[in-house]
């Protein structure tokens, strides 16, 4: 008997080993590597259920392949520095002695100063923000870093199209920075557009070619620009004409950004231009990029990038620090909350050392299954004494929290695993009881028309849809 005959006679054998050696080294490699007990044990359940099938998802979907200093095209560091400030480490304010364990603690996750003589200023919708960061590219004279999840192609995204596009006319060095997925939310993409009017544009982690797909749940979520390194823009709002609220848009969605200046925009500006070097390989420096800065308020600032790689869980981190701070009040504003059992312990521990936890959702999100993810989830904080409230429509994207009247955290991140885990974000820690009230009006604002969720609700949903949100809690390891 040939070989063609022998394998013939045996390959139900061959491919059967095949498939159990596969199930088996998947499963080792989730044992080994996956943080969270459930994944690892999720992951395992499904390649050995399906051990055809299961080892090829947990190869895509499961393991996380992006090493920024392995991707490098040049030898350097792979993280871009800006200079040194010239008075490093910044003190608290007398009003917020209470929280200098939460400093000492943030700048040891982060590894970065905290930055005093900053102004912060948040802009409500893209009908503040848009036309401020127009301006803003509009008066450049030497750089402009602009990152961005979602740059559509509708007439907002080709009036910052054209904006980049007369700054490069102009002499000024424009970057721009679009994630791959994001920048397919709109067909045809911006993408024609920008590289007509001579837009170097950067695409954040190609899906297309089959052996980039294992790098498709790893999204480049950050919101950040930065002009002539004196002013930055940051927070959770996309390039969308749905963010024009007072032009009626068909689909209308709040948001919340926020315009810097001082000392900290330089940690916006390394950020973007960590992003930048790992995805063209082009250094950017020297004064156009990062110029020296002057104080210009009173906001001490730091940044909190937070992503797959050596960033790993520091926005995490950062949260469970600040609910262990907390004496006073908490107030989250989130468009999706689907937290970890530590975060559901540290915000019930906050509600029973006497703090008022409240957390403000949308009515209904733009991702259904994440609605029900979340709503599995509600029980375990309101029984503890959080206050969960639900804002009416439209979509509320804005991210934002508050701790004690004295702390905030705005930025990109959600209270999700994707945010938390697998996007890349980028988040700003402040200290300034001026902003925090400014913030804390906006989030008033926000509670007119909300309703409250009360435990009998979560109670009184029928077998049915409780089965539909805890199966789809389930998977939220893997969403």
């Amino acid at each position: 008997m040939d070989l063609l005959s022998h394998l013939a006679a045996y390959w139900p054998h061959i491919a059967a080993a095949l498939m159990l050696l596969s199930a088996g080294l998947a499963s080792a490699h989730a044992v080994l590597h996956k943080r969270d007990t459930r994944a690892a044990v999720l992951w395992i359940g499904f390649v050995c259920l399906l051990p055809a099938l299961g080892p090829a998802l947990y190869l895509l979907l499961g393991v996380n392949r992006v090493r920024r200093r392995a991707l490098l095209l040049r030898g350097g560091a792979g993280r871009v520095q800006g200079p040194a400030p010239p008075d490093g480490q910044a003190g608290l304010q007398v009003e917020a002695a209470h929280l200098e364990q939460l400093s000492l603690a943030v700048g040891r996750i982060v590894g970065r100063p905290l930055m005093s003589g900053n102004a912060v200023r948040p802009l409500v919708n893209g009908d503040d923000a848009y036309p401020a960061m127009l301006e803003a590219i509009d008066g450049a004279k030497s750089a402009i870093g602009l990152s961005t999840y979602i740059f559509d192609n509708d007439r907002n995204g080709r009036q910052f199209a054209a904006a980049l596009g007369r700054a490069v006319e102009r002499g000024v060095r424009v970057r721009v920075l679009i994630d791959a997925a994001g920048a397919r939310y709109s067909v045809p993409s911006i993408l024609p557009a920008l590289r007509h009017a001579r837009v170097p544009v950067g695409h954040f982690l190609p899906t297309k070619a089959p052996w980039r797909l294992m790098s498709m749940n790893l999204r480049n979520h950050r919101k950040i620009m930065v002009v002539d390194g004196r002013v930055g823009f940051t927070g959770g709002m996309n390039l969308r004409e749905g963010n024009l609220i007072a032009e009626h848009p068909r689909h209308p969605v709040r948001d919340l950004h926020f315009r810097l200046e001082g000392p900290v925009v330089a940690q916006l500006q390394e950020a973007f231009a960590t992003d930048w070097l790992f995805v063209t390989g082009e250094t950017l420096d020297g004064p156009e990029w990062f110029p020296p800065l002057e104080a210009r308020g009173g906001v001490l600032a730091r940044a909190i990038p937070d992503g797959p790689d050596e960033d790993f869980e520091k926005l995490r981190w950062t949260i469970l620090a600040a609910l262990s701070c907390a004496r006073e009040s908490v107030r989250i504003v989130t468009p999706y909350f689907v937290p970890d059992n530590a975060l559901v312990s540290a915000l019930n521990l906050a509600a029973l050392r006497g703090a008022r936890v409240e957390i403000l959702l949308p009515e209904r999100s733009n991702l259904r299954y994440v609605d029900w993810a979340s709503r599995a989830m509600w029980w375990q904080v309101l029984e503890r004494g959080c206050d969960i409230r639900l804002t009416p429509p439209p979509f509320d994207h804005s991210k934002l929290m508050v701790v004690d009247g004295q702390w905030s955290l705005v930025g990109s991140g959600n209270w999700d695993i994707r945010s938390l885990r697998l996007n890349f974000e980028f988040n700003l820690e402040c200290y300034s009881p001026e902003l925090a009230a400014s913030l804390n009006s906006i989030v008033e604002s926000k509670l007119q028309g909300s309703r409250r969720v009360a435990m009998e609700e979560m109670d009184n949903r029928s077998v049915p849809i409780k089965l539909r949100d805890g199966l789809t809690r389930l998977l939220s390891p893997f969403l």
